[in-house]
C-alpha cells in the first residue's frame, strides 16, 4: 500500500500549522517559491494529483527542525497505517564496495537495506548511514543521509562525492568545472580540489537524520 497524495499534502499543512505559518509562509521559510505548496500546485492542468518533491520535503524538515519520524507520524496519523514506503539504505563502508552501485549510480547488490520514507514518486534517491568520521563534526556515526545522485548542484550545497576508486568524500561544494571539483571536506575542514576525471558522480545531500 502506497502513501496517498492527500496524506502527504495534509502532513505538509500540519507542519505549517505547527510552525504557525500558512502553506506559502512555510515554502518561503524553506527557501522555496512561495507558491510551491499552493492548492493550485497540487493538481496538474489535466486534473491529476501532483506529489510534492522529495527535495521540497527535505527543505521543509530542515527549516522547521522536524525529524523524519515525526513527519511520517503526521502522514499516518489517524489512519492506523504502517510505514510501507521505503528507499534503499546502505552503510557508508558498504557504499564504497565496487558492486554497490550500477554504472549510472543506482543501488545494486545485496548490501542494501530499506528505510521508511515518504513516497519519493520516482525520485532517484537513497540513504547512507555513516559509520565513522566521514562527516567530521557536522555529521556523526549513525547519522543517515538522504542523497540524490546527479542532482543539480550549486555553491554551498552539501555533497557526497563517489570517486572512481569507490571511495566517498563528504563536503560542501565551492565550485565545479569540467576539470575540477573544489570542496571543503567535512572530515578535516580543509579546502581541496579533486580532478573531475577522478569523480564517478556527485550526490547532493538533501537531508540528514541525526
Amino acid at each position: 500500500m502506497m502513501l496517498s497524495h492527500s496524506e502527504i499534502w495534509a502532513a505538509i499543512d500540519a507542519v505549517a500549522a505547527r510552525a504557525g505559518l500558512s502553506a506559502s509562509g512555510l515554502a518561503k521559510r524553506a527557501g522555496l517559491d512561495p507558491t510551491t505548496f499552493n492548492r493550485s500546485k497540487r493538481m496538474s492542468a489535466d486534473g491529476r494529483q501532483r506529489w510534492p518533491s522529495t527535495e521540497s520535503i527535505a527543505k521543509v524538515l530542515d527549516a522547521t527542525g522536524i525529524d523524519l519520524d515525526t513527519f511520517m507520524g503526521l502522514i499516518l496519523a489517524g489512519h492506523g497505517r504502517k510505514q510501507t514506503s521505503t528507499i534503499p539504505l546502505i552503510g557508508a563502508q558498504d557504499a564504497q564496495l565496487a558492486d554497490a552501485f550500477t554504472s549510472d549510480a543506482l543501488p545494486h547488490g545485496l548490501q542494501w537495506d530499506e528505510l521508511p520514507f515518504p513516497d519519493a514518486s520516482g525520485d532517484k534517491i537513497y540513504a547512507v548511514e555513516l559509520a565513522g568520521n566521514e562527516g567530521g563534526p557536522r555529521y556523526h556515526a549513525g547519522d543517515v543521509l538522504i542523497v540524490a545522485p546527479h542532482a543539480p548542484l550549486r555553491r554551498g550545497d552539501k555533497i557526497m562525492i563517489h570517486g572512481r576508486d569507490h571511495q566517498i568524500v563528504l563536503g560542501e561544494l565551492i565550485r565545479q568545472s569540467p576539470r575540477l571539483v573544489e570542496i571543503i571536506r567535512f572530515d578535516n575542514g580543509t579546502e581541496c580540489s579533486l580532478q573531475a576525471s577522478d569523480v564517478a558522480w556527485i550526490s547532493r545531500i538533501l537531508w540528514a537524520a541525526q
